[in-house]
């Protein structure tokens, strides 16, 4: 009982059933005095109608009539549910079922004691009054009264009695469902927490809340698996990239000592060196720079920015640098291009390797297509080439750190340029995709909401 107490949804109902039968309590207290109400102001006017019906019936000094009548409505109620007494100008009783009541005019509640009947529970309601020179008593039993209101009270105590064990019947259930779910979450928490990054938190499918919840975990650890993953293997990538150029630097600096200690000129070695440490240089500096994007380093620098305006710079730049690879480079631009919330610089960047990743990849007379539009409502830019392209099995290869489709590493670069260009995406809220030109690849940069 101690851990349903501690479990939220039991003591969030509890508290709410609570709250109810509290809700409940005054309302049935408000009822019950207003049926108490309506059924006293009910039997007050029987007993008045009862006493002017009575009364009509002495005419002209006729006691004899209104004896009987009197008489008639007592022999009419022989358990003395209603009472009636008529008596004469000196009290003495002349018809009736009790034989004596208080002499007060009007309306009054009594015992029966006093009404000369056995002591009970209920209190009768009495209208006293004159008929000429004769008094006339009408009363009623209120038990009838008095039932009625406990029969209110009795049925909504239990009522109440049923509510809160369905309640704390229903919070029992909840929360023990919710201890699991939460046990769940958990025991999957401490798995990823000893290194199990492939735990995923399980869905109850009724897309509550705290499957909400669990779904933006679990993509967190996906993105969490991801990173890790990528860490893994840029490590690998790192080890493996930076071999070659550090055995070569050692060769390099071990060849320029030995040509010195002969005294022989070292500059050309030297040279060597200094190329192979700009390349290494060159590696880390572009690790560095995806990783200060991806932190979102540079979001201070955004502003409104024209695409267009960075597309058509950057083919006029790459124009020439195509027609002398014996390629062709094209542009076309959508009228009324909204602008796009980014750094300029990095933007340009984006599409700068996007551009070299075609022209360094696809042979002679390739043409490569800029395009953008508004597609959608959406800003839509396109890279596509007529090359070899890219098999599928590595589109979603291709933007990891250090990859590259030559598994000999033979071609130039360095395997970041486009692990750039998705950091930037990312960065600016922007998708990008890998899809077949038919032939060539067709890179699509789609900004959701430019401007």
């Amino acid at each position: 009982m101690s851990s349903l107490w501690r479990s939220t949804p039991f003591r969030l109902l509890i508290m709410l059933g609570g709250a109810f039968i509290v809700f409940v309590g005054l309302t049935g207290f408000v009822a019950y005095a207003l049926i108490q109400s309506e059924l006293d102001a009910r039997l007050e006017r029987q007993l008045q109608e009862s006493f002017t019906v009575i009364a009509q019936s002495y005419g002209e000094n006729d006691l004899t009539d209104l004896s009987e009548t009197v008489q008639s409505n007592a022999t009419a109620h022989p358990n003395h549910d209603r009472v009636f007494l008529l008596r004469d100008e000196k009290g003495m009783r002349i018809a009736g079922n009790i034989t004596e009541a208080p002499v007060a005019e009007g309306r009054q509640s009594v015992a029966p004691e006093r009404l000369g009947l056995p002591a009970g529970d209920a209190l009768y309601r009495l209208y006293y009054g004159t008929v000429g020179p004769y008094a006339l008593v009408v009363g009623a039993n209120r038990a009838e009264v008095e039932d009625i209101g406990r029969i209110v009270l009795s049925s909504l105590g239990w009522a109440g009695v049923a509510f809160l064990f369905i309640a704390t019947s229903i919070a029992a259930v909840l929360a023990l469902q919710g201890r699991r779910r939460l046990e769940d979450i958990a025991s999957t928490m401490a798995r990823v927490g000893r290194g199990d990054l492939e735990a995923r938190l399980r869905l109850s499918g009724n897309g509550d809340d705290v499957d909400q919840l669990s779904e933006q975990v679990n993509r967190a650890l996906d993105r969490l698996s991801s990173v890790v993953e990528g860490m893994r293997q840029v490590s690998v990538d790192i080890a493996h990239d930076l071999k070659t150029p550090l055995n070569r630097l050692s060769l390099v600096v071990q060849n320029a000592i030995t040509e010195n200690a002969r005294g022989r000129d070292v500059t050309g070695l030297l040279s060597e060196a200094e190329q192979e440490c700009r390349q290494i240089a060159a590696t880390f500096d572009a690790l560095l720079r995806i990783a200060q994007i991806e932190a979102g380093a540079r979001r201070a620098k955004f502003r409104d920015t024209d695409l267009g305006a960075i597309l058509l710079r950057l083919a006029e730049a790459y124009t020439d640098v195509a027609f002398e690879n014996r390629q062709q480079l094209t542009l076309s631009l959508g009228d009324n291009l909204p602008p796009v919330l980014g750094d300029k610089d990095l933007l340009t960047q984006l599409f700068a390797n996007l551009i070299e990743n075609a022209i360094r990849h696809c042979p002679q007379g390739t043409v490569i297509a800029l395009d953008a539009r508004v597609e959608s409502g959406a800003l839509q830019v396109t890279v596509a080439d007529n090359g070899p392209g890219v098999p599928q099995a590595e589109r979603d290869k291709v933007f990891q750190r250090l990859y590259r489709l030559d598994k000999s590493r033979g071609t130039q670069g360095y395997g970041l340029g486009l692990s750039l260009v998705r950091a930037v995406a990312d960065l600016h809220e922007a998708s990008i995709t890998l899809g077949d030109a038919q032939p060539g690849s067709r890179f699509t940069v789609i900004f959701q909401q430019p401007g």
